[in-house]
């Protein structure tokens, strides 16, 4: 992989390890030669990875919408910065300048971009590899309502099973680049067509 997506918040949070564990993703994507494209913000954990890989060298495309370029602080030493009309336009231009996505914690907007990056899998739009880094379990309650989707029929577990999950960056990088996408989307039944 030559270029990583990072979802993650713009505020710090309260759990320390958050911000280290970001610091250390960054340093470790330029370590491996791997371009950063995150959300273009100086601060909270959005900052602290882009720190991270700024700090050793590496490659950093920041990509925000003009409205927030305010409100998130936007980070002014970055390799390149991409300010687009909307977030639609941010995500889909993070979308196309990346071969797979690490999520960090984060609140809604994380969240809302983990999801449709998500979905466009499902849907077949796109065969990169998805992966939480899930920093002090952070993610371990999401995980458990994605696994409830699946018993009770809402979520196909092929399509589950495209998220890869681990507490470490060794080993989500692992598995990203092990990563063996699911042939054909199966989310509708042959019968609905």
């Amino acid at each position: 992989m030559k270029s990583i997506v990072v979802f993650c918040g713009s505020s710090d949070g309260n759990d320390k390890k958050v911000t280290e564990v970001a610091y250390a993703l960054g340093k470790t994507l330029a370590k491996e030669s791997i371009t950063l494209i995150y959300g273009a913000a100086k601060i909270g954990v959005m900052g602290k990875v882009a720190q991270g890989a700024l700090d050793n060298n590496g490659t950093v495309v920041g990509i925000i919408p003009e409205f927030l370029k305010k409100k998130e602080v936007v980070h002014t030493h970055l390799s390149e910065l991409i300010v687009t009309k909307n977030m639609h336009e941010r995500k889909l231009l993070m979308h196309e300048r990346s071969e797979g996505v690490i999520t960090l914690p984060g609140g809604f907007g994380t969240l809302e971009e983990l999801f449709e990056i998500m979905t466009w899998g499902q849907l077949g739009l796109h065969q990169k590899p998805i992966g939480i880094l899930n920093v002090n379990g952070f993610y371990d309650d999401l995980l458990k309502m994605l696994q409830k989707m699946v018993t009770q029929g809402f979520l196909k577990q092929g399509n589950y099973n495209m998220l890869l999950v681990d507490e470490t960056i060794p080993g989500l990088l692992t598995q990203m680049k092990n990563y063996k996408p699911i042939s054909r989307p199966k989310w509708i039944k042959k019968e609905q067509v």
